[in-house]
């Protein structure tokens, strides 16, 4: 599959970094240090939180920002790394899901990046970071039925013209991982309060824990 970023969405300060991450295989991590380096993680964030809270973090800030800009009800819709933050405040510890997602959670978390994962096998054709024009499938992650696409939004989107993600905010049944998935489309976004630097950095950094714990062979996509 390739990547495209439409100019519509870059030109708001949107900056991300994208890759896939190959036939690796989830049961090979020990489930004993998976959970060690996402408490360590947790006991990191929480000592941020302490003197950075949410509130008033730069980064997320940033998200809200471009939330504005491109009129998302921001009251009802919180970037990933936010929503992971706001947990985190209030019961001390993020959702543990699985392996794969609790790793690539624990990233988000001390990054403050937007990070995903897509099963590869479920993405039909490319993928577009886009603006929505109302026409796209939307089933988020836990939803009974699939939700109704707001124009003007930005999402990712496959050429199936399924939403893989609405904004960084939402993935979906379609393409979520599981204990089965073998390949992976791989997300780190940033906000136009992040550098490209530092979203390679994040990104770099995503892709060497995965894969360290996971093996698999990473194929770039688009890097800023």
């Amino acid at each position: 599959m390739r990547f495209h970023l439409a100019p519509a969405v870059a030109e708001k300060g949107l900056i991300g970094a994208y890759s896939l991450l190959k036939d690796f295989d989830i049961s090979r991590a020990d489930p004993a240090a998976v959970t060690a380096y996402v408490d360590k993680a947790v006991a990191r964030a929480r000592g941020a939180l302490a003197k950075i809270p949410v509130s008033d973090d730069p980064v997320l800030r940033g998200f809200h920002q471009l939330h504005l800009d491109f009129s998302v009800p921001t009251r009802k819709l919180h970037s990933a790394p936010e929503t992971l933050l706001r947990y985190l405040e209030k019961r001390g510890d993020i959702p543990r899901i699985g392996p794969f997602v609790d790793l690539y959670n624990a990233v988000s978390i001390e990054t403050r990046l937007a990070l995903g994962a897509h099963d590869l096998d479920h993405v039909e054709g490319d993928v577009s970071l886009r603006l929505t024009d109302g026409t796209e499938h939307f089933h988020p992650i836990g939803a009974p039925e699939p939700e109704a696409v707001r124009p003007g939004e930005y999402a990712y989107v496959d050429d199936a013209g399924d939403v893989i993600c609405r904004l960084e905010v939402r993935q979906v049944e379609k393409t979520k991982v599981t204990a089965g998935t073998k390949s992976a489309f791989l997300i780190v976004q940033g906000n136009a309060r992040t550098s490209p630097e530092f979203v390679r950095q994040g990104h770099d950094r995503l892709l060497s824990v995965l894969s360290g714990f996971f093996g698999g062979t990473v194929e770039p996509l688009y890097r800023p």
